[in-house]
């Protein structure tokens, strides 16, 4: 099966949560889209371009986060497939307390610059809210396929209806876009932007910064919403048993899954989204890539979906990476419980916001609100790993 589809999905941690849906005032009208679209475009280019606004639209799929608006435009004589990001409205309760888009435009780039990963090609970065009642910026619209989120990829796909072969394929170039990422010499320096308060260039000050803005995370949720003792018996693991590594902390793309990656022909042509990056350990990437797809699995598995068991293993991505880049993946079960109690934080959120939109009612027990609930608690109890080792 062939989808087509753009670089325009707004792919951030919230956009597979399918059964939240956005409040309905953060939906805009096309045609004063276009009309703010063209006068804002005229003071980009040269005066005599004369740019023309025509296709825009807003997806369907439209994420929780960044927004998502796509148009093409036209000067010079040539039609230009364009995506804008714009940063939220308060309004809409936003999944993160902020949206520097600006930072995710340096990013995307920097990687473009010193790395071979295939990135759109980013043009404006608009820090004014005037023109679209938000910052924004633009890139390039690339067509390709993208695994879906809704319903996700493991339930039927073209990823399911691939041979072996092709998942082995967009398996390898997946985590290839990893090994190319962690091997930009620099990146303390290329993108200094991104370090953390108290943070310093080893893994474990990198790691131990990143834990302290999940924390933060954390804390600014529940200002609006309940506490959750599972999250907070997690980060109590997690300081436990948090490692000791003083090797170079690496630029980490931190949304590190394929549903932000778009493919033609099982190989990427489009790496998205980058609101996540930061420097960390190679493991944050590997256990996220991991344990994104692991979430989908579990809920195939309590579906009674057969699902897609054998991609993307822990041990098979270690494998590969080690193939890739010489290193050997060190604690990833770590890194994969750390992403999950990420997502869980994420999903209280986003939850919450359901709640205060009356799209949801709030449950007796606050962890009810983490659909992953009972596979987090088998990690934190340690009886979770012998099925997908």
């Amino acid at each position: 099966m062939t989808v087509s589809t753009t670089a325009a999905r707004s792919a951030d941690d919230s956009d597979h949560l399918s059964e939240v849906a956005r409040p309905s005032d953060s939906r805009r009208d096309p045609e004063v889209l276009r009309e703010a679209l063209h006068h804002w475009l005229a003071t980009q280019l040269p005066t005599d371009t004369a740019p023309e606004i025509t296709h825009v639209q807003l997806p369907e799929a439209n994420g929780m986060s960044s927004e998502t608006i796509l148009f093409d435009a036209s000067w010079a004589g040539k039609v230009h497939p364009l995506v804008a990001r714009v940063a939220p409205a308060d309004t809409t309760m936003p999944v993160f307390p902020s949206y520097d888009l600006e930072s995710q435009f340096q990013v995307m780039s920097r990687v473009r610059e010193h790395c071979a990963v295939p990135v759109p090609v980013v043009y404006w970065s608009e820090s004014d809210p005037g023109p679209l009642g938000a910052p924004f910026f633009v890139m390039a619209r690339i067509a390709g396929q993208i695994p879906p989120d809704v319903m996700p990829y493991n339930f039927g796909s073209w990823v399911t209806e691939a041979t072996d072969t092709q998942r082995a394929l967009l398996q390898h170039s997946s985590v290839n876009v990893l090994a190319q990422l962690h091997d930009i010499e620099q990146p303390w320096e290329r993108f200094s932007f991104l370090r953390l308060p108290g943070s310093g260039p080893a893994v474990h000050e990198a790691l131990a910064a990143h834990i302290r803005q999940q924390r933060e995370f954390y804390e600014w949720t529940t200002q609006s919403g309940p506490r959750s003792p599972l999250i907070e018996r997690g980060f109590a693991w997690i300081e436990e048993n948090r490692p000791n590594d003083t090797s170079p902390a690496v630029f980490c793309w931190g949304d590190a899954r394929i549903g932000n990656i778009m493919y033609d022909d099982f190989r990427p042509v489009a790496v998205l989204d980058w609101e996540m990056a930061t420097f960390g350990p190679r493991e944050l990437d590997l256990g996220w890539m991991t344990y994104l797809h692991r979430f989908f699995e579990d809920i195939a598995t309590d579906a009674g979906l057969e699902g897609m068991p054998d991609f993307l293993r822990p041990g098979d991505l270690a494998t590969l990476y080690e193939e890739l880049t010489s290193h050997t993946p060190r604690n990833l079960e770590y890194y994969i419980v750390y992403a999950a109690l990420r997502h869980a934080t994420i999903m209280l959120r986003i939850q919450t916001r359901a709640i205060h939109f009356g799209q949801a009612v709030a449950p007796e027990d606050p962890d009810d609100l983490i659909l992953h609930r009972a596979p987090l608690e088998a990690m934190l109890d340690g009886t979770y790993w012998e099925k997908i080792r």
